[in-house]
Formats: C-alpha cells, sequence, structure tokens
C-alpha cells in the first residue's frame, strides 16, 4: 500500500509539472481588474523598445572582447550567424506573441504549450537573464563616463569604483545609481503622454477621451525617453560606419592584413565568437513580454520583432567591418573598443561622440533589461508560481510597480557588487535555452495543442448575437413580467460561452487514427529534441576520440533526420487553427524553421562553455 501510494503521488508529480494552462480568457482575466495592464504600445514604440533594448553592450563592449579571444577579422560573420539564429528565433517569437499576447514571454509560450515543470524553469532563467544582463549593462556604463572626465580613475568619488580589499570586491556606485533611476522611470509608466503622435493632446491634456496621470506633468516617461536615445544611438552608429569606412579607405584597411589571415582562431572559433555575440540580440524578446500592452498584438508584435531585428543585425554587421578593418583585432580596447579606435587614428572628437552615443545605447539597453522581468514575475505571480505580491499593478499608472522595485533592488545590489566578466555568459544561456523553448513550443502548437482551445475572436459576436435575440423573443413570448427569470436561464448558460468560449476541437473521422498522429508527432518531437541534443554535444566534445565522435554524431543526425521526416510526412493538427487569437502571423516553413531553430540555438548553447 506504501508503495503504491508513493507511486500514485510521484505519477501525481509528474502530471502537475506536464499540466498546460489555456490562452489567457476574458473569465482568466475580466475587464478593469486591477491587475491587467494598458494597452498604449504601437508599432514605432515595439520598434524603439526593441532597437533600443539590443543596440548596447553588444557593439560597444563585445566587439573588442570577442575580436581579440574568439573571431579575429572574421567577427561580421560571428554576427551574422548570431543574426541568423535570432531571426529563426523572432519567427517562432511572431507566431507565438501574436496567438498568446500575454505578459511573460517565452514563460508563457512554454506554459502553454510544453508545461508547467518546463514554464517554471524558463520563467527563473529569464528572470536571471535580465537581472544579470541589466547588472553588467550598468556596469559597462563606468567606463564610457569616465572618458569624458578624462580617464578610467576620474570620475567623481561618490560614483567612482573602489575596491574593497577585505572583500577582494570592486563595487560600482555609478552603476547602482543608475539601476534606480532607470527603475523609478519604469514605475511611472511604460508609454510617454507626450509622444511625438499625441503631442496634441498634451497641449490639451484635459481633453474628453483622455486622463492624464498626475506623475507625467513631472517625468517624461520610458517610451518616449527610449524613442529618443535610441534615434540619437542610431545616427552615432551610422556615423561610426561613415567615418571609420573613409578613416579605412585613407588607412588601407590595416586591420585585414594581418598575419593569422581572416580566420585566425578557425572556424571553431568563429563559431564560439556566435556564441558570445549572442548576447548582443537579447532584446528583442523584450518586445513579446510588452504583448499585454500593444494596442493591436496580431498585426504590431510580428511587424515590431522583424523590424527591430532587421535595423540591430545590419548595424551590428556594419559597424563590425569598419572597426576590425581601422585597428588589428589583437591591438583592440577591450573595454571601449569604438571610441578607442577613433583615437588611435587622432579623432578625438569622435571619440567623445562615439562615447555619447555608448553612454545613452547602454542606458537604452538598461531599461530594456529592466523593463520585461516584472512582467515575467506579474505572469508567474498570476499562474500561482509566485506569490500574489509580484501580480499587483498599480492603479493610477496601471504598471507592476511592486515588481518593478523588487526587479530593480535585486539588479542593483549585483551591479553594485559583481565582476561582468565572470557572469557574461550566463546571460547568453538563459536567451538560448529560452529561444529554444519556443520553437519547442511551435512545434507543439502545430502538431500536438491541448484538446481544448478558445473560440476564435470571430465567433464571439455571433454569440453575443445570438444571446441578444434569444432574449429578445423569450421577451415577446413570456412578457415583461417573466422576461427576467428567463433571461437569467439563458444567461447562464450563454454568458458562460461568452466569457470563456471553449470548443472541442474537431477530432478526424476515426478517433483513433487521431490519437495515433498525435502520438506519432509526440514521438517525432521527442526524437528531434533528443537527435539534436545528441549531436550539438559530440559534435563540441573535442576530448573524445574521433571514430566515437563520428559514431555519435551519426546516431543523432539520424535521430534527428527521422524526427523532421516524420513531422514532414504526418499532417498539422488542425485544431492549430483555432489556437488563441486568429488572424495574426504564421511562422512560415513549419517544421525545417523551428528545427533549424532547435539545433542552432543548442548547438551555440554548448558552445558557451
Amino acid at each position: 500500500m506504501g508503495f503504491e501510494g508513493a507511486a500514485g503521488g510521484m505519477g501525481g508529480g509528474v502530471r502537475a509539472l506536464m499540466r498546460r494552462k489555456q490562452v489567457d480568457s476574458e473569465r482568466a482575466r475580466p475587464a478593469g481588474s486591477s491587475n491587467q495592464l494598458r494597452k498604449e504600445l504601437s508599432v514605432a514604440q515595439l520598434i524603439t523598445i526593441g532597437v533600443g533594448s539590443t543596440i548596447g553592450a553588444g557593439v560597444y563592449v563585445l566587439v573588442g572582447t570577442v575580436a581579440r579571444e574568439h573571431s579575429g577579422p572574421a567577427l561580421t560573420l560571428s554576427f551574422l550567424i548570431a543574426g541568423i539564429a535570432a531571426a529563426l528565433s523572432a519567427f517562432c517569437y511572431a507566431e507565438l506573441a501574436s496567438r498568446c499576447p500575454s505578459a511573460g514571454s517565452a514563460y508563457h509560450y512554454s506554459y502553454i504549450c510544453v508545461g508547467e515543470g518546463v514554464a517554471w524553469l524558463i520563467g527563473w532563467a529569464l528572470i536571471l537573464e535580465y537581472t544579470i544582463g541589466g547588472s553588467a549593462v550598468a556596469r559597462g556604463i563606468s567606463p564610457n563616463l569616465a572618458l569624458f572626465f578624462g580617464g578610467a580613475d576620474s570620475l567623481p568619488w561618490i560614483l567612482a569604483r573602489h575596491e574593497i580589499p577585505w572583500l577582494d570586491v570592486v563595487v560600482d556606485p555609478c552603476a547602482a545609481f543608475l539601476v534606480f533611476l532607470v527603475t523609478g522611470l519604469l514605475c511611472v509608466g511604460i508609454k510617454e503622454v507626450a509622444t511625438f503622435s499625441d503631442s496634441a493632446r498634451v497641449i490639451t491634456p484635459f481633453s474628453e477621451n483622455m486622463a492624464l496621470d498626475l506623475s507625467s506633468l513631472f517625468f517624461f516617461q520610458s517610451s518616449f525617453v527610449q524613442g529618443v536615445v535610441t534615434v540619437l544611438n542610431c545616427f552615432v552608429m551610422l556615423f561610426v560606419i561613415i567615418a571609420g569606412s573613409y578613416i579605412g579607405f585613407q588607412t588601407g584597411w590595416v586591420g585585414y592584413k594581418v598575419a593569422g589571415g581572416f580566420f585566425p582562431f578557425g572556424a571553431n572559433g568563429m563559431l564560439a565568437g556566435s556564441a558570445t555575440v549572442f548576447f548582443a540580440y537579447i532584446g528583442f524578446d523584450s518586445v513579446a513580454s510588452t504583448a499585454e500592452e500593444v494596442k493591436n498584438p496580431q498585426r504590431d508584435l510580428p511587424l515590431g520583432i522583424a523590424t527591430a531585428l532587421s535595423i540591430c543585425c545590419s548595424l551590428y554587421m556594419l559597424v563590425s567591418v569598419v572597426i576590425v578593418g581601422l585597428v588589428p583585432y589583437f591591438a583592440m580596447d577591450p573595454d571601449t573598443p569604438i571610441s578607442s579606435a577613433f583615437a588611435k587614428h587622432g579623432m578625438h572628437w569622435a571619440m567623445y561622440l562615439v562615447t555619447t552615443g555608448a553612454v545613452l545605447a547602454l542606458c537604452s539597453t538598461l531599461m530594456g533589461s529592466i523593463l520585461p522581468q516584472p512582467r515575467i514575475l506579474m505572469a508567474m505571480a498570476r499562474d500561482g508560481l509566485l506569490p500574489s505580491f509580484f501580480s499587483d499593478v498599480h492603479k493610477t499608472t496601471q504598471v507592476p510597480v511592486k515588481s518593478t522595485i523588487v526587479t530593480g533592488i535585486c539588479a542593483a545590489s549585483l551591479a553594485f557588487f559583481m565582476d561582468v566578466s565572470q557572469l557574461a555568459g550566463m546571460v547568453s544561456v538563459g536567451t538560448l535555452l529560452a529561444f529554444t523553448t519556443v520553437a519547442v513550443s511551435i512545434l507543439i502548437l502545430r502538431y500536438v495543442p491541448p484538446d481544448e482551445v478558445p473560440l476564435p475572436s470571430s465567433l464571439q459576436a455571433s454569440f453575443r448575437r445570438s444571446h441578444e435575440n434569444d432574449e429578445e423573443k423569450l421577451r415577446d413570448t413570456l412578457g415583461y413580467e417573466d422576461h427576467e427569470e428567463g433571461a437569467s436561464e439563458i444567461s447562464d448558460v450563454v454568458v458562460e460561452s461568452i466569457k470563456d468560449p471553449l470548443i472541442e476541437k474537431q477530432l478526424y473521422a476515426s478517433k483513433l487514427d487521431e490519437t495515433k498522429r498525435r502520438k506519432t508527432a509526440a514521438c517525432s518531437i521527442a526524437s528531434v529534441c533528443i537527435g539534436v541534443l545528441v549531436l550539438t554535444t559530440s559534435a563540441s566534445a573535442t576530448f573524445l576520440p574521433f571514430l566515437v565522435r563520428c559514431f555519435v554524431c551519426a546516431f543523432g543526425g539520424l535521430l534527428l533526420l527521422t524526427g523532421l521526416g516524420m513531422l514532414c510526412w504526418i499532417d498539422q493538427d488542425d485544431g492549430r487553427h483555432s489556437f488563441g487569437h486568429s488572424g495574426g502571423f504564421i511562422c512560415p516553413f513549419v517544421p525545417l524553421l523551428p528545427v533549424m531553430c532547435i539545433l542552432i540555438n543548442t548547438y551555440l548553447l554548448i558552445n558557451l562553455g
């Protein structure tokens, strides 16, 4: 009996880890509830958040480090490979973000498609990613600010770095102060009232259809501030490309004439550089985490994600082409590679201009790193995986203020004490893990979605019209006195389907065939995942004998191709058409694109070391 009870408890625990939640419905969060976010963001503001959150530490800091240690002149190819991996993930993100527009990003998608256990792990991976990433960016601002004061040790005492001998720790008050400043800005609200598109409303602040927050009279809120910073930063990047190209043609591109050639560290070094610079593309997924605050998520989210990623990848590649050509890779400054490259060619005024762009970009990236994290905490709290404290939304600003403050305190503490160089790789670990889970979620959504799916929004209006017609007929039949009782009976039946409309997905003519198809699809997805893991691990395990590596790689490749072939052969599930919100972006080339995304992301993850 004891063994059976233990087995039953273990089985229940496994079922709890595998249970999936339904797509958000009106019943889950009724209109006007205290934990609902305000829908304010447009396409332009999504692009601003994506570009502003992405361009920062990747181009201003990692260029020097990756070129010196991994890629050499092939840095551009490292950015290209990482950009392709990010683009594949962006397609998967775009479909899930338009189908399931809710705060939580990859955590939310994995909870719906994979299960509670994986979602819990992804949620914490994202929390650690954004916390460490924001702290690392904040620590990177100090060296650039110091250039304005004459050197690395020239900051005012209250902002300068200090070493604590008995702890062997270098503290950075400037980084902590900037984190607290950005946290306060985000607490005020995600959308600036004084945006360019709403300038007329600011002139008439008490117009009939708008009530301004009192705090907006005193503070510029985050979206407008980040928009200005992003535009200025893009102009600085264009200046680096144009001015650097001019210097390169004048000096003969000395960086490409080094003795080691274009691949001084070989192809493996270039791929290791791709895994490291993937940190540079962290940020576009913050667009997906704001899905609940987008006016038209089905249309705007895919457009915002794709445009932001295209802009960032183009700028990264062009800047890396120029900077690597100006200075030999082994002579690059690891902390301030771009500004020091101009200084070495006598353009000190350009150094200050680039440093200004670096400080603005890092501040914008810091804002983009802290912005998504409170919303992930809020999503986990809504699902009961964290205390309800984190799901509270401020009544005035409609922002998760409590979660934002907790996030700011943690990030500021890490920025004050931590050594960035020891934790930089951990940022990419969380991101690659989340991107891989999103790609797996696309396969699950297409082949083995939940048996019950929400009623498409296009049919909800028909339910309401039918409800109104039934009420009118009842009134004519029963008369006014009996109408209230009859309407109540209909309301109990019909409103239930309006508030939480669920329809059973259509099965095949033979239920047995459908069950067999779902089992085959599930086994094929598992075969793909196991094959990718075996293939990438064995390909990177240089310590194994050559023949053993070849055999294990062949086995993993066979599993991968078998699973992919089965997914191409069997039909996708009919329920995918009515899953979530319809009419949005559809990821193309399924199952090939998600499988390629899983393969590349896992290989980059393995190569992080």
